[in-house]
């Protein structure tokens, strides 16, 4: 026999909750193959089994918390599956071969691969709401792993026969009134998110500063280059977050309080520059890290950014991907936001926030214009930071967007 352990996730995290099981009792399953999905406070990791050989037991159910270390299933090495062969044997020897024993084998077949569905708990979650059965949903990952799009490609076909479960899906009734609401639990992701954003308003000194950007001068640049960029760099579109993201570089250069954690009574200043990118998923926000901005160019900051949004919509972000930030770059203006005061990520003491861009009429000079402009916020910690020094980070991050040639040189 051998022991299914929670492994060691990462040095902050000690526990985790069984998403999903991706074998059930009876499975056969291979050395390194993926027996279980675990949801931590950060991304999910699937964990894979050390032997060859038949589940035995599972010792944790889905939504069952479970600590670094502990065992959640047993796993015999080599042997068979005996559970599925009481279900295969005929009833008795006598009894007709034919028509029964061929119903129970499809039945049997069915339960199995309704059982063995691969699929990630957002889109059990979905299936579960709409009453859809996840063995029909025909998934487009070549792995077979059934995802939220996939649910939702299925709920848009035409159903040939009705779904007698949904009535058991009603919301449950407030006991107060009498209204219908409806309880959901939050995921372990969005628990983790709804107290680290309150420690951070509880535990530090957090204000806010405002700017505002004339994007006019980046924007007529990206049009001028964006089509010889993508052809030079491998279809890697250029977009507004490299060029935010080397102004804060620069910004972070002329004020390094900026870029810097409080440990106990000291201040550690960062010579380096892993500026985290904000990315939304279906469960909530996630930040996944550049690194080594300063060093990298436009191409590079734009693939790195694309290539963390395709794992973040994939559920395939690693938690190396979201460790180590020195300072955070958020952009609520892709949701439509205008202004906003964003919250700042953890141990650091600054994050800056973009908005969406809108047309306003200015004063140029002596003359009003319409120009596409932006609003900046910049969320720091006012223990470490004082108001000039913020006023003046934004002024710089302001100087280079407006002035794109000289943001060039930065790099």
């Amino acid at each position: 026999m051998a022991e299914i352990k929670v492994p060691e996730l990462a040095e902050s995290i000690t526990e985790g909750t069984i998403a999903s099981w991706l074998k059930q009792p009876g499975d056969r399953v291979e050395k390194g193959e993926y027996i279980v999905e675990l949801e931590t406070d950060k991304v999910n990791v699937e964990v894979i089994s050390e032997e060859a050989g038949v589940i035995q037991e599972l010792k944790a159910e889905e939504g069952d918390t479970v600590q670094v270390g502990q065992v959640i299933a047993i796993v015999s090495e080599g042997g068979e599956a005996p559970v599925k062969e009481e279900k295969m044997e005929a009833p008795k020897a006598e009894a007709a071969p034919t028509a029964p024993t061929q119903e129970a084998t499809n039945t049997v077949a069915q339960e199995e691969k309704k059982d063995r569905t691969i699929a990630s708990p957002a889109a059990r979650k979905l299936a579960r709401e709409k009453g859809i059965d996840l063995a029909a949903v025909s998934p487009v990952d070549p792995m077979g792993r059934v995802r939220v799009q996939d649910v939702n490609a299925h709920s848009n076909q035409p159903a040939p026969v009705a779904q007698p479960a949904a009535p058991k899906q009603a919301a449950p009734v407030s006991q107060e009134d009498g209204k219908p609401v409806e309880v959901v639990r939050m995921s372990r992701r969005r628990q983790t998110i709804a107290k680290r954003l309150l420690e951070v308003k509880q535990n530090t000194a957090m204000l806010t500063t405002f700017n505002e950007i004339d994007m006019t001068a980046v924007m007529e640049l990206r049009k001028r280059k964006k089509d010889k960029f993508q052809e030079e760099h491998n279809g890697t579109r250029l977009g507004f977050m490299s060029f935010f993201t080397k102004a804060v570089v620069a910004a972070l250069k002329k004020y390094p309080a900026v870029n810097s954690e409080i440990v106990g009574t000291d201040l550690v200043l960062k010579k380096y520059y892993d500026i985290g990118v904000a990315v939304s998923t279906d469960e909530g926000l996630v930040v996944p890290v550049v690194r080594d901005c300063d060093r990298k160019n436009f191409a590079e900051i734009e693939a790195d950014i694309a290539g963390f949004a395709k794992k973040a919509r994939d559920n395939k972000l690693a938690l190396s991907d979201l460790q180590g930030g020195t300072f955070t770059i958020t952009n609520g203006g892709v949701f439509g936001s205008l202004f906003s005061t964003p919250i700042i990520n953890g141990t650091q003491v600054g994050i800056l926030g973009m908005h969406t861009i809108q047309k306003r009429p200015v004063a140029v000079g002596d003359n009003v214009e319409i120009r596409p402009m932006m609003y900046i916020a910049l969320s720091y910690d006012h223990r470490v930071i004082d108001g000039s020094e913020a006023v003046g980070f934004l002024v710089t991050v302001k100087k280079l967007l407006e002035n794109p040639e000289d943001l060039l040189l930065e790099v």
